[in-house]
């Protein structure tokens, strides 16, 4: 897909989950944009594609909140003390089954995964967005909210909007967009560190399916998307072309409203 070269020319973005996936398209376009761009990620692959990229990496785990200190001010230090764009993007599904299938430790645990990073690292970066008075958080979400046999990860997925639409109340006043861009089915490449376990028997296997099928039939397009589509939209929202929209969660979807 065509970019828009120097569209980010003089902005410092941050893109978390950037090893691979929707995250690494996001600072690949970002990068050929002309944005000086922080990867973050708590896999070691990072390193490599940054390297890859003529780029500034961070190794931290942003399911905790000390985790996202760290990516901040690690990013922060990497960018002359400046960030303009911060991209959410970790998370994903760990396990695809019904619901009460799942259990408490499983639950938290997809918790954990696709909500906490994106609350811990807005909130590690708030502050300094606030006395610069400037600045766009672009959260990940997924049209998964409506959708079946991950129920936790949608729930998850829900907070990512909630926050979204109630941060950018908060948030405006200093000149702060808060938008999503809500992630349908998506084609990637093989994932070098996967999220979960695979599907051990053919049960696991047709609950998997079942979501696959799900999803295209609630697109009007009936496919997935491509990593290149989700990033294609996600700059969009980071970029000054969206400047008037915010607390906006946008279905990037086939038609899905997710």
């Amino acid at each position: 897909m065509s970019v828009h070269p120097g569209r980010f020319a003089g902005r410092k973005a941050v893109v978390t989950g950037a090893a691979q996936g929707i995250g690494l398209a996001v600072a690949r376009r970002l990068a050929a944009e002309s944005a000086d761009v922080v990867l973050v990620d708590r896999s070691e692959t990072v390193l490599e594609e940054a390297a890859a990229l003529g780029a500034a990496a961070v190794l931290a785990d942003l399911e905790t909140y000390e985790g996202a200190e760290t990516a901040i001010t690690g990013a922060l230090e990497r960018l002359d003390g400046r960030i303009d764009v911060l991209v959410n993007n970790v998370g994903g599904t760990i396990w695809a089954k019904p619901y009460e299938h799942y259990a408490p430790d499983e639950i938290e645990a997809e918790v954990r995964r696709s909500l906490f990073p994106t609350l811990w690292t807005t909130r590690a970066v708030l502050p300094h967005l606030i006395a610069r008075r400037s600045g766009t958080v672009v959260n990940v979400s997924s049209i998964a909210t409506r959708g079946i046999h991950r129920i936790p990860y949608s729930a998850a997925k829900g907070g990512v909007n909630a926050l979204t639409a109630s941060l950018a109340m908060e948030a405006a006043p200093y000149g702060i967009r808060i938008v999503a861009a809500a992630a349908g089915g998506t084609e990637a490449p093989p994932r070098r560190v996967a999220r979960g376990p695979a599907p051990r028997d053919d049960r696991e296997r047709e609950w998997y399916r079942r979501i696959v099928d799900q999803t295209v039939d609630s697109t009007l397009l009936k496919r997935y998307g491509t990593v290149a589509e989700q990033a294609a939209a996600i700059c969009f929202l980071a970029s000054d072309e969206a400047s008037y929209i915010t607390g906006t969660v946008l279905p990037v979807g086939g038609g899905d409203p997710g």
